[in-house]
């Protein structure tokens, strides 16, 4: 009986991969078909009705899962790459104004999140690898 849900889990794994793999090549069919612009906004419906469909909050935890999933793909110094280059991308969405209420924004709702003593401590962290940073510029200054 073991041996039939091994087998049993095994082709659910090499089917899940096949439909994949399948959807993949459509995908890529559909985005020659509509091209960029029509692949995105296509892309931006589908986000939309899901959204709807899945609520805030859960809607909310598919991204985070999914952003787990991206991470461990990518591995820390590449996620951390993706997340410069998001940055870099949406700085110039905004311009510095935008950006920087963009901050501000993201700030004062970490700090509601963390509460007084966390967001001071998680303050206090970014004040020490701050210095350590600077420490290791002024070294490798001094090498050359």
């Amino acid at each position: 009986m073991a041996e039939n849900k091994e087998i049993s889990q095994e082709s659910k794994e090499l089917r899940h991969e096949g439909y994949s793999e399948l959807g993949k090549k459509g995908g890529e069919v559909r985005a020659q078909q509509l091209g960029h612009e029509g692949y995105s906004e296509l892309g931006k419906k589908g986000g939309e009705v899901r959204a709807q469909q899945l609520g805030h909050e859960g809607y909310s935890e598919l991204g985070k899962k999914g952003g787990e999933v991206r991470a461990q793909q990518l591995g820390h110094e590449g996620y951390s790459e993706l997340g410069k280059k998001g940055g870099e991308a949406r700085a110039q969405q905004l311009g510095h104004a935008g950006y920087s209420e963009l901050g501000k924004k993201g700030g004062e709702a970490r700090a509601h999140q963390l509460g007084h003593e966390g967001y001071t401590e998680l303050g206090k962290k970014g004040g020490e690898a701050r210095a350590q940073q600077i420490e290791e510029a002024k070294a490798k200054s001094r090498e050359k």
